[in-house]
């Protein structure tokens, strides 16, 4: 019962969320007939289980008055012979219904503990699991100021599957800006959720600063390092609140200079409540380049040595991109930087483009050198139609 439950709340939860395509895709009825498929599977394993509840009750009731009733029969049988008196004989009585009385409550309790304690199964197999990734025992102090970077010989691969990387080297000296291109799924996302430590590679090593970043804590770590993703998220509060997430302790000054340089403090302006207004949940109530132009006022608030944008501007129409381009170069301005992209155009200026293919570098350069080479590089970016590898 507790399993067929859990299955219910996770088939509304995934309903829930991917409401947007229930209804691109005129799913409803689909969805209803789902959820009423786990729901009479739960119905289904509820009443098995009242049935069983109330066996239990049935066979304690028949015992109990088993014992009663014999009990009674030799207290009867005691008086008879003159053993005891008829005073006795209520006492007996009065013992037994109170001893049964205390055994049933008893028994009921012991149903309610164990239905309780399968309730609470899941959860202790969630606190019982090991972390995939986990801080050192004794983490030393972070000294990571300069953001010099260096994949040692990585292999890395999800969960024992095939090897995203393989003896996977790259160094990025401090304050370089490099951008990272290749086809989909050849890893360019994974290497910054192994810099950040969403994962943990399984050889090699990686290093800031000549510092493992496994020898420090993961709140350390992701301090010196401000990520803007391909989707933000943002919380179910004011802009005010979200942008100065990547910096509490910052000014309104410099909070609107941050909404300025991501260019946009404009639509924030023309908000009723301007910075105080609310954003819904997950940012819903904001467009998408509207959420990632906030994401990119955050990082840029955070002041941290290394940046890392995720596609951070595949949700800007051309006329904000521009705008957010001239940002971003005064934001890399001293920082390293990496920059993982689809959209070319985001990363000719960059002092070096690595080209991912089959877990190693392909080939590697600037613009102008990757162009020239006619290699894989130049095969992307004669496949381009506005930007965009077809």
């Amino acid at each position: 019962m507790a399993n067929a439950d859990s299955a219910v709340t996770a088939s509304l939860a995934d309903t829930i969320t991917n409401a947007l395509t229930v209804k691109m895709f005129s799913a409803f009825g689909k969805e209803m007939g789902v959820f009423a498929g786990v729901t009479d599977d739960e119905m289904r394993k509820r009443n098995r289980a009242w049935y069983f509840q109330n066996f239990m009750y049935l066979v304690q009731a028949a015992l109990i008055g088993s014992l009663e009733f014999a009990g009674m029969a030799v207290a009867v049988n005691l008086w008879a012979i003159g053993a005891i008196t008829t005073g006795t004989v209520v006492l007996i009585q009065i013992y037994i219904l109170a001893v049964f009385g205390h055994l049933w409550h008893l028994g009921q309790s012991l149903t309610k503990i164990t239905q309780s304690l399968t309730d609470a199964k899941e959860m202790v197999d969630i606190f019982e699991k090991e972390l995939d990734v986990a801080d050192p025992e004794k983490p030393e102090v972070c000294h990571m100021t300069n953001g010099h970077i260096v994949f040692d010989a990585v292999s890395f691969a999800y969960n024992g599957g095939t090897p995203v990387f393989k003896n996977f080297s790259l160094d990025v000296a401090p304050g370089e800006k490099i951008g990272i291109v290749g086809r989909s799924g050849v890893g360019k996302s994974t290497i910054t959720k192994l810099l950040l430590r969403f994962s943990d590679i399984q050889h090699g090593s990686i290093t800031i600063d000549n510092q493992d970043i496994r020898a420090i804590t993961q709140d350390d770590l992701r301090s010196t390092i401000a990520y803007v993703p391909q989707d933000p998220i943002l919380f179910h509060r004011t802009l005010r609140e979200n942008i100065l997430y990547g910096n509490p302790h910052a000014t309104e000054k410099d909070m609107i200079d941050a909404s300025r340089k991501a260019h946009a403090h404009a639509f924030i302006s023309r908000l009723p409540h301007g910075y105080d207004t609310l954003v819904g949940e997950r940012g819903i109530k904001l467009s998408g380049g509207e959420r990632q132009r906030i994401a990119i006022a955050r990082a840029i608030l955070k002041n941290a040595p290394i940046l890392i944008l995720d596609e951070a501007t595949s949700s800007l129409d051309s006329a904000s991109e521009q705008h957010i381009k001239a940002a971003l170069d005064v934001l890399m301005r001293n920082r390293t930087t990496i920059v993982i992209a689809h959209r070319l155009s985001t990363i000719q200026k960059m002092d070096r483009i690595v080209v991912l293919e089959n877990g190693t570098i392909g080939e590697e350069g600037t613009h102008a050198k990757l162009l020239a080479r006619k290699g894989l590089y130049y095969t992307f970016w004669q496949h381009q139609t506005n930007g965009f590898i077809e």
